[in-house]
């Protein structure tokens, strides 16, 4: 009989980025998150998870390099969102096969691409295979879904099977949809990363003092089938919103943002052709949307100069790939 350990003692995953094309933020809950509606895809472009087995039980070691790997080099594993999904699923499961881990960051940290919940989601994935491999317990997609909500509300959708999704509750729901084709996201990190507790502050200080501005946490609107709905039709007439940029907007204004005008960097994407712009999660990346490569390309270019993380992708082509 094979021992099946040895036959897979390690894996590789893509941890994909993902954008908001669509976000409002409800009211605070009880639980102390926010309602959301959404609207997320996945990018052809991301971070990448190799983790592997190592001959004794108990040992984990986790090792972060590439552009954005500079913030994880000092975080105990205990801190880091990889290390706590690998201690979550040991914990349900009761895997304690030794690893090792090794994460090459792509992936802006503080960026509202959801980078962290991305790696958190693989690391996951990773060990389900791995410990399924070695005769231990496979847990099924709801089992997966539910430890992924107790990491992060970003961590659900990168553990559902599709490459672009309708998002509510705290991030919980997950209905898949088609994602757009044929266009091309140019991406704009300002170098300053965007902490999601303090932006999410940000928006219930500001609906707070701001006169009607408390109203958007109805989340009264378009109805989820009608901006799905008009996902395919030309981007210059899409309705999306962010409800994080007022309330970032006005904070620069007064100063208390560390110097990231994104409006100004939306207002650019505009100007160099982008058929809508945006910025995706709690920021800090903004994206422009565009119908030709070719400007795309030119966009990032120049934004690329001032020193910005700026680069074009688009979204993922199909569903990602399951184990």
């Amino acid at each position: 009989m094979y021992d099946t350990l040895h036959i897979m003692r390690s894996i590789t995953l893509m941890a994909p980025a993902k954008l908001n094309l669509h976000l409002r933020i409800g009211g605070r809950r009880p639980d102390g998150f926010h309602d959301l509606e959404s609207i997320f895809i996945a990018l052809a472009f991301g971070d990448a998870l190799r983790v592997e087995c190592l001959p004794r039980d108990g040992a984990m070691e986790i090792r972060a390099r590439g552009r954005f790997a500079c913030g994880l080099a000092d975080t105990p594993v205990s801190r880091n969102l990889v290390g706590r999904a690998a201690a979550l699923f040991r914990e349900r499961t009761g895997f304690t096969q030794g690893l090792r881990a090794r994460l090459v960051k792509r992936i802006p940290l503080g960026g509202g691409l959801g980078g962290g919940s991305s790696d958190a989601a693989a690391m996951l994935l990773a060990l389900n295979v791995l410990s399924a491999a070695g005769g231990g317990v496979r847990l099924d997609d709801d089992e997966l879904a539910a430890l992924g909500a107790a990491l992060g509300s970003d961590v659900p959708f990168f553990l559902a099977n599709t490459a672009a999704a309708w998002v509510s509750g705290r991030g919980e729901r997950i209905q898949p949809i088609a994602a757009p084709s044929r266009l091309w996201f140019v991406l704009v990190h300002p170098g300053i990363p965007s902490g999601t507790q303090a932006a999410f502050r940000l928006l219930d200080e500001y609906r707070a003092r701001v006169p009607g501005a408390g109203k958007a946490a109805s989340l009264a609107g378009n109805s989820a089938a009608t901006l799905i709905g008009v996902l395919a039709a030309d981007p210059r007439s899409w309705p999306f919103v962010n409800d994080f940029l007022p309330a970032f907007t006005e904070a620069y204004a007064c100063g208390e943002l560390g110097g990231v005008a994104y409006t100004g960097v939306i207002a650019r994407l505009r100007e160099m052709g982008a058929a809508f712009a945006g910025l995706s999660g709690s920021g800090s990346t903004c994206f422009g949307v565009f119908t030709d490569q070719a400007a795309a390309v030119k966009a990032a270019n120049r934004f690329s100069r001032n020193r910005n993380f700026a680069m074009v992708t688009f979204p993922l082509a199909r569903r990602p790939i399951r184990y």
